[in-house]
């Protein structure tokens, strides 16, 4: 029943927020520090991110680890006025953004709200100006991810690109040597010279070798009459990426180890060696160990390639990337097929709980299909049976215990700030809306000491 002194619009602070995340537009409100005091759910399909991830964070923390580019708020900072520009996420969506600050008395900036709406949706809606546009604007090179063991791997990949050692990327099938090894050639000294790849599991022995190493005039039946530079002389100076080196045979094992240790080769039919400065990337979803024990592969050259050793991880055990990727290659086969699908939350948790023996191949290409074949809306019918027939069945009795430890999270961070900012159980009951008695059991809980 409605007071007189109730109107029957009051809502809670908890009920606007729900309906907030209902919009299909994104909303970020920043206080005066150019801090996040609040945003909707919809930054996890723009950025990979959870709200919680978000909030308490700085705008130039976030715009550092480039989520976004280019930043809006700086300028709506400067100006004081209202602005709008196109910005790009890290996953691909290319997004029109408004920002609109809030004025104080003394016209300081209070507050800032940001609303976000995906062009592809509002191709008719204009920036200001149309230099606000930028066509050519190239995102990040650097792999995203969400993940903590994949961050580490990176900041990895951020030392040893400064030195010249060979590297050994193992993984399973699927799981972005490829992309790594493109990364540490991007970020290294060599990074203005050539980045060459080769699968040494796509060639036969010999066609292997004089891709690799070239051939001189007559060297064989055939042979061009002006020879041919192989890949090694090709990317002198820069980098060589040997896919699948589990795969090559034994002979030409040999001569790469020449290559590695004296920096030089002999061509096919040739008779005068070539100097060669050039760093050599190998990958490979083999146990070379295994291999090495069972003279399948040699063990100078294993060592050689193993000075700096990286393990991937398969991407069941990186889940946290799987809804940035899902996203990712969504928007990158609406653009390539010009479409405008969408995927549902229903989809999206059985991606979160599937294995993906494939790894982010196999994401990528189920995604693919997924755009081509479906209905405006990418629904559970649509996945393929592959998928939907090898999602284990406990994983459903999981949820709920996900989402506790979720809530139990933010529950955690939430009382932390609070008591840090104020040091009064009084003031946090205030502030986090609860009675003054349970403000003191969560300090006790939380904080390890309370007020007395």
């Amino acid at each position: 029943m409605i007071t007189e002194t109730q109107s029957p619009f009051d809502i809670t602070v908890e009920t606007l927020k729900k309906i907030l995340d209902y919009s299909s537009d994104e909303i970020f409100v920043l206080d005066a520090q150019q801090r996040v005091i609040y945003v909707n759910s919809v930054c996890e399909k723009h950025y990979g991110l959870k709200p919680e991830d978000v909030v308490g964070k700085y705008n130039s923390e976030l715009y550092e680890k480039g989520y976004w580019k280019p930043s809006i708020v700086p300028k709506v900072f400067k100006e004081k006025k209202t602005v709008t520009i196109k910005m790009t996420t890290y996953l691909g969506a290319e997004l029109l953004t408004t920002a609109v600050p809030i004025l104080n008395d003394q016209n300081e900036i209070e507050f800032v709200v940001t609303t976000s709406q995906e062009l592809q949706n509002y191709k008719s809606i204009k920036p200001e100006k149309e230099e606000d546009l930028p066509s050519n604007y190239q995102l990040s090179a650097t792999p995203m991810t969400n993940c903590e063991k994949m961050k580490n791997i990176l900041k990895v990949c951020e030392k040893i690109a400064k030195v010249d050692s060979t590297i050994l990327i193992q993984g399973e099938s699927g799981t972005g040597k490829g992309v790594l090894a493109d990364y540490i050639h991007n970020i290294s000294k060599r990074s203005n010279k050539t980045f060459l790849k080769i699968n040494c599991a796509a060639l036969p022995e010999d066609l292997l070798e004089s891709e690799l190493f070239g051939y001189t005039e007559g060297a064989f039946t055939g042979a061009s009459k002006n020879g041919k530079k192989g890949l090694l002389e090709i990317a002198d100076q820069g980098t060589l990426f040997l896919d699948e080196i589990g795969e090559m045979p034994l002979s030409l094992q040999a001569k790469l180890l020449q290559v590695i240790q004296e920096k030089q080769f002999l061509p096919i039919g040739g008779h005068e060696m070539k100097k060669v400065d050039v760093r050599i990337i190998a990958a490979t979803n083999r146990d070379l160990i295994d291999m090495v024990g069972k003279n399948q592969f040699r063990e100078d050259l294993f060592y050689r390639l193993n000075i700096i050793d990286i393990q991937l991880p398969p991407l069941r055990e990186r889940r946290e990337d799987i809804i940035p990727l899902t996203y990712n290659f969504l928007y990158k086969f609406n653009k390539k097929y010009e479409m405008n699908k969408i995927i549902s939350q229903e989809c999206l948790d059985l991606f979160y709980w599937y294995s993906w023996p494939g790894n982010i191949r196999q994401l990528e290409n189920v995604m693919e299909r997924l755009v081509v074949t479906s209905d405006s809306i990418i629904q559970q019918n649509d996945l393929p049976d592959l998928i939907l027939k090898n999602i284990k069945p406990q994983a459903q009795y999981s949820l709920p215990s996900e989402l506790d430890e979720a809530i139990e999270h933010v529950k955690k961070k939430l009382v932390i700030q609070a008591y840090k900012k104020h040091k009064s159980s009084r003031r946090v009951a205030k502030d986090l809306n609860i009675s003054q008695t349970r403000a003191v059991k969560l300090i006790s809980q939380y904080c390890g000491d309370q007020e007395e």
